[in-house]
């Protein structure tokens, strides 16, 4: 005989009005020998408000690692073709290039920063969108175990957003600079032979600019941020919602498809909201490699003046292939990590 537990639904009472509590519904499932199961449900007290951060962070985590190792060759074209719209004509005359160059290799180019971005992002944003849902409770005047709407869920993921772009600027600045160092080269902006790696970019960096040079582009990460994560999670939640509705399910057991379908939903409704704002972000933290770069009102007033539109939307098409098993994958990780982690706890 063994058993095991599982995580059914969180519930917030008030037994405390500044302080809430919430209870994790969970269930004790007994395998017999004979074969059959007998089920316990129960309820107990959720984490620790410390340990819960901890796991909130653990899962976003996890959920970075999984959209990295699932998107990475198509985030490596969106760059590129952001910063050098003229060589490439589409995403798939960009692939076939970067690989008659350089390789595979060359299309997983800055992948080591690119984890630790999404990782320190993801941790970060999913750590602090449980504060900043408390913080909304707390402006919109409602107590503090209101469920709050899907609306109101993205305010949060807005809000909570400013503080990831502070641990994503960095790491993402030296990600791009190594994905366009071949084109950098090639365009006579920077001299050639230098190393592509990731100590060599952090070095220069360091070197030229100073710490503070690895927060060049942050307030365009900014901007792009709070609108870009209020469509992320109003789309991840209206779809969840919708699935629900149809399935006659509760959010929580719409199953994988669906969850993942929502989160490349909401990733889709990101891209195609901001991608001009990233693309703006992309070149001003690629091209500073060659000295120094206007800020974004200036690099954009740049683009349109010289190239027009277009180049603002050049490799939205890759990144839309890549939205849905990547942000699906982030989703689906940090949503099974978290019950997991939540389980363990609830014993």
């Amino acid at each position: 005989m063994y058993t095991h537990v599982e995580l059914i639904e969180e519930v917030k009472v008030c037994t405390d009005a500044l302080q809430p509590s919430t209870l994790l519904k969970c269930q004790t499932v007994v395998h017999k020998e004979d074969g059959s199961d007998a089920v316990l449900k129960k309820l107990t007290m959720a984490p620790h408000p410390v340990t819960q951060a901890i796991i909130d962070l653990s899962a976003g985590a996890c959920g970075g690692i999984a959209c990295v190792l699932s998107g990475q060759p198509f985030d490596t074209a969106k760059v590129k073709m952001q910063t050098f719209p003229s060589l490439y004509r589409g995403f798939v005359h960009c692939f076939v290039s970067v690989y008659k160059q350089v390789g595979l290799r060359g299309l997983y180019q800055g992948t080591t920063p690119a984890l630790i971005a999404n990782i320190a992002e993801n941790a970060v944003l999913f750590m602090s969108y449980g504060f900043c849902q408390n913080v909304v409770r707390f402006v919109l005047g409602l107590d503090q175990c209101t469920e709050l709407s899907d609306v109101q869920k993205a305010c949060s993921g807005s809000v909570a957003s400013i503080f990831s772009s502070l641990a994503s600027c960095p790491t993402e600045l030296v990600k791009c600079r190594l994905q366009a160092m071949h084109e950098m080269e090639a365009s006579g902006k920077i001299a050639s032979g230098q190393k592509s790696t990731v100590w060599s970019v952090v070095k220069n960096v360091l070197r030229t600019n100073g710490p503070l040079g690895f927060y060049q582009g942050l307030t365009t990460t900014i901007v792009r941020e709070i609108p870009g994560y209020f469509c992320f999670f109003e789309g991840y939640e209206l779809s969840r919602s919708m699935f629900a509705q149809h399935m006659g399910r509760d959010k929580e057991h719409i199953g994988v498809v669906p969850l993942m379908i929502s989160g490349g939903f909401g990733g889709a409704c990101l891209w195609l909201v901001v991608y001009p704002i990233d693309c703006v972000k992309s070149r001003i933290q690629v091209l500073s490699l060659a000295g120094k770069q206007e800020g974004f009102l200036k690099t954009l007033m740049g683009i349109l003046r010289n190239e027009g539109v277009a180049p603002l939307y050049s490799g939205l098409t890759s990144t839309m292939i890549r939205t849905f098993p990547a942000n699906g994958a982030l989703f689906l990780a940090y949503e099974v990590s978290r019950k997991i982690m939540m389980q363990q706890f609830a014993l």
